[in-house]
């Protein structure tokens, strides 16, 4: 990374955890600190928030079972909330966490052991195995800034067919400010040299909100909404089903 970073486009720098060979201690530290991140942050309501959004009361009283996919599902953070979460509505659900790192996968499943209804696939989203898949809902935190445009693109159209409720994204908004201060954090107080170069970088490969839009009409989508969430994310929700529908959530376009 430059010492004066461009904000006006997104970085295609390349961040250590996009090595799917990545192994050791390291990637723990790694995963256990981003927990803590997206906790003291508030990162995680934006995923929560974005399921409220999305799924009408009514789900909760019916009988099957739904089927969530979280797409690079890392330590299985996410997935856990989400259980957790879903447990105390009493929406009966099936959680599978999709990480193409085997080693990231193996950490997840040891961490989620209290939740039999979380399973775990080790499994690149651009494979055909994983486009052959259905699922009720798809989620992404803090994902989507790992793919260029382009395969965002053709993601974004293959989720639309996937799912039969919808998509929620939880993304980064690139901003310099966003930047410089997840760089001073991780700084003085990770201990993990890959969150430390990481972390910034995946602020460059973030979003402003004119590129997710352009993303989307690119894909063909034009059912959706995108707010702006603390501390600089983007949600993004795609339903199935258009917004006032009756087994749609509530919401807007654009």
């Amino acid at each position: 990374m430059s010492m004066s970073p461009d904000f006006s486009k997104r970085s295609d720098g390349v961040e250590i955890m996009d090595d799917l060979t990545c192994t050791g201690e390291v990637v723990e530290q790694t995963l256990v600190e981003l927990e803590i991140i997206n906790k003291w942050l508030g990162g995680n309501t934006v995923t929560l928030s974005g399921f409220n959004r999305l799924l009408s009361p009514k789900f909760g009283k019916q009988s099957t079972v739904l089927k969530i996919a979280d797409l690079g599902c890392g330590g299985g953070d996410m997935l856990k909330l989400l259980a957790a979460y879903f447990r105390k509505k009493g929406v009966k659900a099936d959680f599978t966490g999709i990480d193409a790192n085997p080693t990231i996968i193996e950490f997840a499943k040891k961490k989620s052991k209290s939740f039999p209804e979380i399973n775990y696939q080790t499994q690149n989203i651009l494979s055909p195995d994983f486009q052959s898949a259905q699922y009720d809902i798809a989620c992404a935190t803090l994902f989507f800034h790992h793919f260029t445009t382009e395969q965002l693109r053709e993601i974004f159209i293959l989720l639309k067919r996937q799912t039969t409720i919808g998509v929620v994204v939880n993304d980064l908004h690139r901003h310099w400010l966003a930047y410089y201060s997840i760089k001073f954090l991780t700084k003085f107080f990770s201990k993990s040299s890959m969150v430390k170069y990481d972390a910034p970088l995946s602020v460059l490969r973030g979003f402003s909100r004119k590129e997710l839009i352009e993303i989307l009409q690119k894909a063909g989508i034009k059912n959706y909404t995108l707010k702006w969430k603390w501390a600089f994310r983007w949600q993004l929700i795609i339903p199935a089903l258009p917004f006032g529908h009756p087994l749609a959530g509530k919401g807007h376009g654009g």
